[in-house]
């Protein structure tokens, strides 16, 4: 998007990286460039939880996660932020107190980033961030393919009555238009459910569902092939809660529900999304309170840096 050659963060071999800025991966901030190829932008906020609070402090601990980052890809073969610019672009002031008051912010916010930002990588916070995010996404792609990583379908109509929590925004994305219905996917579903309506509503708003039984039965390359085959080419969104991941690899986050994905097959699965439309993406429920030697920021902060890679790959070749 700009001439200059990309400004990067400060060399870890000239500068130690637990030294330095606290933005993403030590990377410039947004303001400091003026545009960027990709965005990381951080929106604490967890006013939508139903069970463990404390999303909100997950973009700070994603952000120190991320100090280990290393500027080459080895195995998608891609240097993420020499492609085009990357910067991180702060946080969001959400209100802690109005739901639909920051569902607002959030997407007025978001906006105002792709303004300056050709993609944005989005670290919540918790699960309702997507609902706005995919506004936005939408009204700049049309009706976008939906790969959802979660332990939870987070296609429920409400819970208490409310309809936007963190267990609801792709019901809301659905009956909003936003979803290019029949090309969308969960993967890592896994748990107890409510009842087996669950299943049934969910197919019927147009989604498939690629569970950690099927990954483990057939093996991750199965799992790639059936998301690729169902988005096509259509643009897509990814959304990952980090509890799609065992509680073994991420117990840092809301609502823990054991069975997951290993943070291996996670990468694996991503790095299978080479050469898909990824126009947006989020990675939301780190709940550091609850986290162990960050494991879950840690995690967390490579799965970004998955998707900055992926990123970089498309901007390269267009």
């Amino acid at each position: 998007m700009t001439a200059e050659p990309p400004v990067g963060p400060p060399s870890g071999l000239e500068r130690p990286r637990f030294a330095g800025p606290d933005t993403f991966a030590r990377l410039p901030r947004l303001d400091e460039v003026g545009r960027a190829g990709v965005a990381v932008l951080g929106v604490p906020f967890d006013s939508g939880v139903s069970y463990r609070p404390g999303a909100r402090f997950g973009p700070a601990a994603v952000r120190a996660g991320s100090k280990l980052l290393r500027p080459y890809h080895p195995y998608l073969d891609v240097h993420p932020w020499d492609v085009h610019q990357v910067a991180d672009a702060g946080d969001l002031a959400v209100n802690p107190f109005d739901l639909v008051a920051a569902i607002e912010q959030v997407e007025r916010g978001a906006r105002e980033v792709l303004e300056v930002a050709g993609a944005l990588v989005t670290v919540g916070g918790d699960h309702t961030i997507a609902l706005p995010l995919l506004r936005v996404l939408a009204q700049r792609h049309g009706p976008v393919a939906l790969v959802h990583f979660d332990a939870h379908l987070d296609t429920w109509d409400t819970y208490f009555g409310a309809p936007y929590t963190h267990g609801t925004p792709f019901r809301r994305a659905v009956e909003e238009g936003l979803l290019d219905l029949g090309t969308s996917a969960h993967v890592g579903i896994r748990g107890p459910l409510y009842s087996a309506a669950d299943l049934t509503a969910d197919r019927e708003l147009g989604f498939a569902v690629v569970s950690t039984v099927d990954v483990a039965r057939r093996g991750v390359d199965a799992c790639i092939d059936q998301v690729r085959e169902r988005v096509g080419g259509r643009p897509v969104y990814v959304s990952i809660d980090i509890d799609v991941l065992d509680p073994a690899h991420a117990p840092g986050t809301g609502t823990p529900e054991p069975g997951g994905l290993t943070t291996r097959e996670l990468q694996m699965i991503l790095r299978g999304f080479d050469g898909l439309d990824i126009v947006g993406a989020d990675v939301v429920e780190v709940a550091p309170a609850y986290d162990h030697a960050e494991l879950t920021t840690i995690a967390a902060a490579n799965v970004v840096y998955e998707l900055l890679g992926l990123l970089a790959l498309r901007a390269g070749r267009r």
